[in-house]
């Protein structure tokens, strides 16, 4: 077989269904919207309202939210029906694999590699500052303890952010029958906050504030444009729908369960930014809210000075789920990925309670080290450009799924084929067109590194080939 014919041989879904049945089959839809609401709703929901309206869209910043939300619905209703198709694990990756060849898979499986570490690392040193701050009053961690490592300015370990990492892989590790527990309770009290805060934010509303709800365009913002170009910023805030996907072999009723989880995600996460935008433009004007913390500020700004702390502790726990979602999903995709043979390792495993802990052990020390060692300031951008290559594949991969008969299809299905998929690829396309310049050839790098491994390592360990 020729070298290209080889990498374009597509996986057996039959066989991936057969690796993947040891998995311990506990999670119903209820616990995929925890895990939704974990990985979408993190601190972004107290800050990217508030600046986005001060920038570039006014009061308007709530059709942005819409808007996006609508756009990410295409997307999940894509995820939707593959998943439901295919209830694999790995996400994009195996649906890679199945629709378009090994080598796609594999690029989409090293993009989301990358998406996870970074993301994960990234949430971990904004909760370490957020926790810091926190018990600032009573204990002040050692400069040496309090960052990545950078001698010239004394930090040499972000301590708070490998613990928390460490943490949550320890909770992980006791599989997810027991840690979708803490996970859905931890998303209740989280969203038990931003209801507080709407309903107590909701009783200073000024209607001054609101009028006019799309402001006059004026300095390159605002109108109809900054709308639009507001949509394109709080896009990014319902990106982690898509880890969802990566626990369909662990779902007990997938054809049911992960169209509602994923869709019902969307929908919650919507309304919650949606209101908290409202809210926020209505209690403080626009203008001022340019600021680090804007929904502790609008609140301090109507004399409820408790803000600080209901918010720091709802940003904590937001982002505490977040990596519990984010780290649970790429656990999933190195298994998927070493199930193939494409990493070394032995990390396609399961131990005796079907869960893959060698893979879940490898993805915390990666993302421990990550977070406690490496600025990451340079290299967020990555995790955006990864979820987007992953959303535009899937998109495109609704034209070649419906036509393939090896791949039963009696669950849900994405409306307004063919027209529907293609617009959800064609938008995520034009994001990874916004990207900035530097984030591009970064992924250029590491998808060039990626296929020299695959080339030189993956093609002859493969086990399909």
């Amino acid at each position: 077989m020729q070298l290209w014919q080889r990498m374009f041989k597509k996986e057996s879904l039959t066989a991936y269904l057969k690796s993947d049945e040891h998995f311990a089959k506990t999670l119903t839809a209820k616990d995929l919207i925890g895990l939704g609401i974990g990985a979408v709703i993190g601190t972004g929901i107290f800050i990217l309202p508030g600046t986005v309206a001060a920038t570039t869209a006014g009061p308007g910043v709530v059709f942005s939210f819409i808007i996006a939300a609508i756009v990410s619905g295409l997307v999940a209703m894509a995820y939707s029906e593959t998943a439901s198709a295919m209830p694999v694990a790995g996400s994009a990756y195996s649906y890679g694999n199945v629709i378009f060849g090994e080598v796609v898979g594999w690029v989409l499986g090293w993009a989301l590699i990358l998406e996870y570490a970074l993301g994960v690392a990234a949430v971990s040193t904004g909760w370490s500052a957020y926790f810091a701050n926190l018990i600032a009053p009573v204990f002040k961690l050692p400069t040496a303890l309090s960052g990545a490592y950078n001698p010239a300015q004394g930090t040499y370990v972000n301590l708070v952010a490998v613990i928390i990492v460490l943490l949550i892989g320890l909770m992980l590790r006791g599989g997810m029958k027991e840690s979708k527990r803490i996970q859905n309770a931890m998303v209740l009290l989280k969203v038990a906050i931003i209801i507080i805060f709407i309903v107590v934010g909701f009783f200073f509303i000024k209607s001054s504030n609101l009028m006019p709800m799309i402001p006059a365009r004026m300095h390159g913002a605002f109108g109809v444009q900054g709308v639009l170009a507001g949509t394109s910023m709080v896009f990014f805030a319902f990106l982690g729908f898509d880890a969802l996907s990566a626990s369909a072999a662990e779902v007990k009723n997938p054809k049911r369960d992960i169209p509602i989880g994923i869709i019902g995600t969307l929908i919650i996460a919507a309304v919650l930014y949606g209101l908290v935008a409202f809210v926020l433009t209505g209690m403080v004007h626009y203008t001022k809210l340019n600021v680090t913390d804007p929904a502790a500020f609008a609140l301090q700004q109507v004399g409820q000075n408790w803000a600080a702390l209901i918010i720091t502790i709802g940003a904590l726990i937001g982002m505490f789920t977040m990596m519990t979602t984010m780290l649970y999903a790429s656990s999933r995709l190195i298994y998927a990925v070493g199930r193939d043979g494409l990493l070394p390792g032995n990390l396609g495993k399961l131990n005796q309670k079907g869960e893959p802990n060698r893979a879940l052990g490898i993805a915390t020390i990666v993302v421990a080290f990550f977070g406690g060692m490496v600025p990451l300031d340079k290299l967020v951008d990555l995790v955006n450009m990864g979820t987007l290559l992953a959303f535009m594949v899937v998109s495109l991969g609704i034209l070649p799924l419906r036509k393939r008969a090896d791949v039963k299809q009696d669950g849900y299905k994405m409306p307004g084929y063919p027209v529907l998929p293609i617009l959800s690829a064609v938008f995520t396309f034009f994001l990874i067109t916004q990207l900035h310049v530097e984030t591009l050839i970064a992924a250029a790098i590491w998808f060039v590194l990626g296929l020299i491994l695959y080339l030189t390592y993956g093609i002859k360990h493969s086990r399909m080939n």
